[in-house]
């Protein structure tokens, strides 16, 4: 399920919406697929009760196992968008958090021998604030997450840039460049642009 578009600010895009890696599943969905042989083989073998009635309990534990890790799964958003990080889990009790890519100072990832082998490894991402670390994990490709974060935050400083590029007040002597430009156009009169000119040569 995508995360929802209707939690992004305006002119928001996501980048990357992504779950946990698939070994995330992969304890509960053994014990599982365990369980259910354990149980068909007491089934089909007529087995005393004292046999089969554990071990149809023990597919039923391993069942309920597998569906609460697999709600987690479905239900743990790590999302990068245009404007920053969002982490939310749990569907009852929900917890999450927010980084905005400005406060981004550092992303690292972390993997075993295991992760590596199965190409999933550890965020850890620092950030300004009282929270410091936060680590997420364990995700599919951990260095190519960590390279779209790190572009994300250089697009995000450079529109933030231009912003202020744009924000910035010309100066008097810039002033009267666009104005000669406007009355070339014809867009203002002679006899405007000679009052502009004194009102802006007066700061001068």
């Amino acid at each position: 399920m995508a995360f929802p578009k209707k939690y992004l600010n305006d002119a928001e895009e996501i980048i990357l919406d992504l779950r946990p890696h698939w070994f995330f599943l992969v304890g509960p969905g053994g014990a599982l697929v365990g369980a259910l042989v354990l149980a068909i083989w007491a089934g089909a073998a007529n087995v005393e009760d004292f046999i089969l009635f554990p071990a149809l309990a023990l597919a039923v534990v391993a069942l309920g196992w597998f569906l609460k890790r697999y709600v987690e799964w479905i239900t743990t958003d790590f999302v990068l968008t245009t404007d920053r990080l969002i982490y939310r889990k749990g569907i009852l009790s929900r917890q999450g958090r927010e980084i905005p890519l400005e406060r981004v100072n550092d992303v690292s990832y972390h993997q075993s021998l295991f992760q590596r082998m199965l190409g999933a490894g550890d965020l850890l991402v620092e950030s300004g604030g009282e929270r410091g670390q936060s680590q997420f994990g364990s995700f599919a490709h951990p260095q190519d997450i960590q390279n779209d974060i790190h572009r994300a935050i250089e697009a995000a400083a450079a529109r933030d840039a231009d912003r202020m590029a744009g924000r910035r007040e010309l100066s008097p002597l810039e002033q009267l460049e666009k104005l000669e430009e406007l009355r070339q156009r014809g867009v203002i009169s002679q006899a405007e642009f000679d009052l502009k000119k004194a009102k802006l040569l007066d700061r001068l």
